[in-house]
């Protein structure tokens, strides 16, 4: 997704500045905006180098205690990567306005609900008009129909200014929904993709039997998570990769990590001071804490011999103590975080990236696994893994015939999708 770069941004990040006493934190946003308004002509600049010097101005704030300037940078980086939507991100900071509540926006709302409640009640009189026995149930159930067909309104040419709901089409675009929802396939976009699919009538006739339809997107699925595993692989192996590119290969793959695993949280700052790298949620709606180390780039080894056996070397150690810190920070924070957002931390647990057996070549990769599961038998609520151990699992858990780090395969199950 490209980084997002305008003039809400700006005006944030020059009120940030505003409002902090620290020279340091002052000259790291300063150094953000200059590079925003170092592009050709008129246009700001964003792009990687953009994203990099926020997140140097929110370290600096977290460095010196401006808790305030790192959750307002914090948003600042979640609005530029996109994750936060401009009409939110402008009426939190009132940018616009000198500080009042955007009118247009409450106006617009209120005639949205307007029209909308005027829809429904005459949707109603025309509904018990046909059926004046009708139920309350049989009312709602009409509604929530109305509202299941309206995600695939059409506009035609012929009736400028009029808008429709083609009910048979609407009905088999829902249909494939449900299939792509309901086989816990993660697409995009769900709906987006019914709508492609309908519009096609080949794709109709291979989905029109539930079960071949069903076999047809996952054999697609399949593929996709290959192709991220590969991409994945791509960057463990890269001896110059960095913590932030691990985290974006991972970013929107849960399923890498297992099946207990629904999604990520939208939120990866959930306690003052402490931003972690992934944060998933099981199945009972728990958060799990993955901590990113480097792969192949990582300085030093796993393990070291100690009275005739292999055991972590200082650095897992660290690793581990801050994923602990993480996890006494959420502990403490658990009843405002379900409040806020909705998630569930008092059962938080976590997961530590680190390494890969290619460092200590001297060491067999079964030694090293071995010191690894038996440090982890130690260790409550924390895991520690390499990432050849987690790139063998995912491997494992998709069925493919080679191993990890030869690249994906799809298997034969599906031979004509790839």
């Amino acid at each position: 997704m490209p980084i997002r770069v305008d003039m809400s941004l700006e005006r944030q990040l020059r009120k940030i500045g505003e409002q902090i006493a620290g020279e340091g934190v002052r000259a790291a946003i300063s150094a953000v905006v200059t590079h925003m308004n170092s592009g050709s002509g008129r246009k700001r600049r964003g792009g990687k180098e953009l994203v990099r010097l926020l997140v140097l101005a929110r370290r600096t704030a977290a460095q010196v205690g401006e808790w305030e300037a790192v959750r307002q940078l914090h948003d600042s980086i979640a609005y530029a990567e996109g994750n936060i939507l401009r009409h939110d991100f402008e009426e939190r900071y009132r940018l616009f306005q000198d500080g009042a509540r955007n009118e247009g926006n409450r106006d617009f709302l209120a005639r949205t609900l307007w029209a909308t409640h005027h829809w429904m009640v005459s949707a109603a009189r025309e509904f018990m008009k046909d059926r004046p026995d009708a139920t309350a149930g049989e009312l709602v159930e009409y509604f929530r129909a109305q509202g299941e067909d309206a995600r695939f309104l059409e506009a035609p040419d012929s009736r400028p200014g009029r808008y429709v709901i083609p009910r048979g089409q609407a009905e088999t675009a829902v249909w494939v929904e449900r299939v792509l929802r309901e086989s816990r396939i993660d697409m995009e976009d769900p709906v987006e993709a019914s709508r492609k699919i309908v519009k096609r009538p080949e794709m109709l006739a291979l989905l029109a039997a539930d079960g071949e339809g069903q076999l047809l997107l996952q054999a697609v699925e399949l593929q996709r998570r290959a192709a991220g595993l590969e991409a994945l692989r791509k960057v463990v192996e890269n001896p110059e990769a960095s913590e932030h590119d691990l985290q974006r290969a991972l970013q929107g793959q849960p399923w890498i990590f297992g099946g207990r695993y629904v999604g990520e949280a939208v939120r990866r700052r959930l306690v003052p001071g402490d931003e972690v790298d992934i944060p998933l949620i099981r199945g009972d709606g728990a958060l799990h804490v993955v901590e990113l180390k480097r792969a192949m780039s990582l300085k030093g080894a796993l393990v070291k011999r100690y009275r005739d056996a292999w055991v972590p070397t200082a650095q897992v150690h660290d690793a581990v103590g801050q994923a602990v810190n993480y996890l006494v920070g959420l502990d403490e924070n658990r009843h405002r975080i379900r409040e806020e957002f909705r998630i569930e931390a008092r059962r938080a647990s976590a997961i530590v990236l680190i390494g890969h057996p290619a460092l200590q070549a001297d060491v067999p990769e079964t030694e090293i696994s071995e010191a690894l599961r038996t440090f982890n038998t130690h260790v409550n609520r924390v895991e520690v893994l390499t990432y050849k151990e987690l790139l063998d699992n995912a491997h494992r858990a998709l069925g493919t015939q080679k191993s990890a780090g030869t690249g994906p395969s799809v298997p034969a199950l599906w031979p004509d999708v790839r």
